[in-house]
C-alpha cells in the first residue's frame, strides 16, 4: 500500500493518490490532471476511484477529465447533485481495492456533503484518515462557503458534531491528512504541517478542545475573511462541469508580438506572472504582478474580475503553467501572451516602468526621515499577533476596496511577509496612480530580524 501527496502551491492544497496492488484511487484532484496521469502510468496502475471531499470553492476538479480518460467512478458524499455522472457514497460505505478498504465518513459542516475517507488496511485496521476541508492541521474548515438553505452558524453545529461525534473517536495514533495547508482561504489559518494525527490535533487545535457548542461556534465565525468572490463561480463549475484542458490551452496559448500585444491592451489585463524581484525592474506600465512561484492561483482570483480578458507576461517555458493556474480557478480568456517576455517588449523600444526595493537595513532612514506610511499587507490575524510600531493594516485582499485610502502625493512603504504580496500590492497601487511606492525586500521577517526594536503585537 502506497499513498503518494500531491501539493498545489497555488491553492495550498493536497490531493493524493492511495494505491494497493495494482488498483488505486484519487481523492480531490485538481483539473489538470497530466502529472496524475504520468504517476498512474508510471507505476502501472488503474485507477477505480475518484473521491471528493466535497464541492469545492476554491479550484476546480480534474474530475471529470480522470474519469473520461480512466473510467474511474467520481464518488461524492450524501446529498450531492451534480450535472454529470457520480455516485454519492452513504455514511460508513466501504470501497474495496486490493488488500485495502476506503471507508466514506460523513461529516458536514463545511458544506453539507463533505465526508472524510478513512483507508484501512487488509484486516480492518484504520491507517489513515483523508479530511477534506472538514479538518486541518491546527484548523478546520470555515462553515460560510457553500450552505445552500444553512447559514453559517448552523452549518457549525454540524461541524461541532461531526468533530466531536466522528473524527474525536478515532484512534490517537491515526494520520490526518488535510485538504489545505497554510495560506488557504478555505479556513481561518490552516496549519503549515503536511499531515499529523489525531493524538497531535487534539492536543493542538482549539477546534478539537473540550468546549461547548456555543464557544466552537464563536470561535470558528470569528474573524473570518469575506470569501473570495471567485470561490461562487467555481463552485458552479464543479457541479455543472468544465471543459477538458486541452481545450483550454488551445483557445488561450495564443503569442503576441509586442506590436500586437500593445494593441491588445485597451481590451485586457496585464497579468506578469514573473517573481517579485524580476518584476520590480521592469514591467509593462498598468501591468498586475501576481507571481507564478507563490500562492498565484488564490491571489489572482481574488484580485482579476473572471470576466474580464488577461494578457500574460511570463518566464520562457512558464506559459502554459500560467493558463493552466488561471483555468484553475475559472478563469480561460487570456487573449495573448508577450511572445518573448519582456525583453523583446525592451526590445522594440516600448516604456517599462519599475518598484523600487530596499533592504530591511534601509528600512530605518526611509521610515524616519523621509515621512514616508508604512502599509503592512499581511492578514490582520497576523498583524495583531506581531506588526512594525506605527504601520497601517491593510490586508492584500481588502486593498482593492481601499484604495480611496491612499493618495498620490503621499509616500508609501510596503511590507508583507517576506515580500511576494506587497509587489502584488505595489502593481495595483501604481496602476492605479499612486506611484511613490517602496516595497520592503524580505518582508516583515526581514525587517523583525534586523530591526527587533520597531516590532509589537496587540
Amino acid at each position: 500500500m502506497q499513498i503518494k501527496q500531491f501539493y498545489n502551491q497555488g491553492h495550498s492544497q493536497f490531493s493524493y493518490i492511495i494505491s494497493s496492488g495494482k488498483e488505486a484511487v484519487i481523492i480531490d484532484p485538481v483539473r489538470d490532471v497530466e502529472h496524475y496521469l504520468q504517476y498512474l502510468a508510471d507505476k502501472q496502475l488503474i485507477l477505480k476511484y475518484i473521491f471528493e471531499t466535497h464541492i469545492h470553492a476554491d479550484f476546480v476538479s480534474g474530475h471529470l477529465e480522470l474519469a473520461d480518460k480512466t473510467g474511474a467512478t467520481i464518488v461524492y458524499g450524501p446529498q450531492v447533485r451534480v450535472a454529470y455522472p457520480s455516485y454519492s457514497a452513504r455514511h460508513n460505505e466501504s470501497f474495496n481495492l486490493e488488500g485495502c478498504s476506503i471507508k466514506a465518513l460523513h461529516t458536514p459542516g463545511h458544506t453539507m456533503e463533505s465526508v472524510c475517507y478513512l483507508l484501512n488496511n487488509n484486516v480492518g485496521q484504520p491507517i489513515a484518515i483523508f479530511t477534506g476541508d472538514t479538518l486541518f492541521v491546527g484548523d478546520v474548515g470555515r462553515p460560510d462557503l457553500m450552505s445552500g438553505n444553512k447559514n453559517a452558524v448552523e452549518l457549525s453545529e454540524y461541524l461541532y458534531h461531526s468533530i466531536n461525534d466522528i473524527i474525536k473517536t478515532l484512534p490517537d495514533e491515526l494520520v490526518v491528512y488535510p485538504g489545505h495547508g497554510a495560506g488557504s482561504f478555505c479556513g481561518k489559518n490552516p496549519g503549515k504541517e503536511k499531515f499529523s494525527t489525531i493524538g497531535e490535533q487534539k492536543k493542538r487545535n482549539y477546534a478539537l478542545k473540550d468546549i461547548s457548542l456555543e464557544k466552537f461556534t464563536n470561535e470558528i465565525t470569528t474573524g473570518l475573511s469575506v470569501p473570495p468572490e471567485y470561490f461562487f463561480k467555481v463552485m458552479s463549475i464543479n457541479i455543472m462541469g468544465c471543459r477538458p484542458m486541452k481545450d483550454v490551452f488551445r483557445n488561450n496559448l495564443n503569442f503576441l508580438s509586442p506590436v500586437n500585444f500593445k494593441a491588445e491592451t485597451q481590451r485586457a489585463l496585464i497579468v506578469d506572472t514573473r517573481n517579485e524581484l524580476e518584476f520590480s525592474k521592469a514591467f509593462i506600465k498598468g501591468s498586475v504582478n501576481i507571481g507564478l512561484d507563490g500562492s498565484f492561483a488564490t491571489w489572482a482570483g481574488i484580485l482579476l474580475d473572471p470576466d474580464h480578458p488577461v494578457l500574460l507576461v511570463c518566464d520562457s517555458g512558464k506559459e502554459k503553467e500560467a493558463i493552466g493556474a488561471l483555468a484553475q480557478i475559472g478563469i480561460e480568456n487570456v487573449r495573448g501572451i508577450l511572445h518573448g517576455g519582456i525583453k523583446s517588449w525592451k526590445d522594440a523600444g516600448q516604456p517599462v516602468d519599475n518598484v523600487e526595493n530596499i533592504d530591511a537595513e534601509d528600512f530605518y532612514f526611509l521610515f524616519e526621515n523621509e515621512g514616508y506610511i508604512l502599509v503592512d499587507l499581511r492578514s490582520h490575524q497576523n498583524f495583531n499577533a506581531q506588526h512594525i510600531k506605527r504601520s497601517l493594516s491593510i490586508p492584500l485582499d481588502e486593498l482593492p476596496h481601499r484604495l480611496n485610502e491612499f493618495s498620490p502625493d503621499t509616500k508609501y512603504l510596503l511590507v508583507c511577509k517576506g515580500g511576494y504580496h506587497s509587489m502584488i500590492a505595489a502593481s495595483i497601487l501604481k496602476r492605479n496612480g499612486i506611484n511613490q511606492v517602496v516595497n520592503i525586500s524580505g518582508g516583515f521577517d526581514a525587517v523583525s530580524a534586523f530591526q527587533p526594536q520597531y516590532v509589537e503585537s496587540i
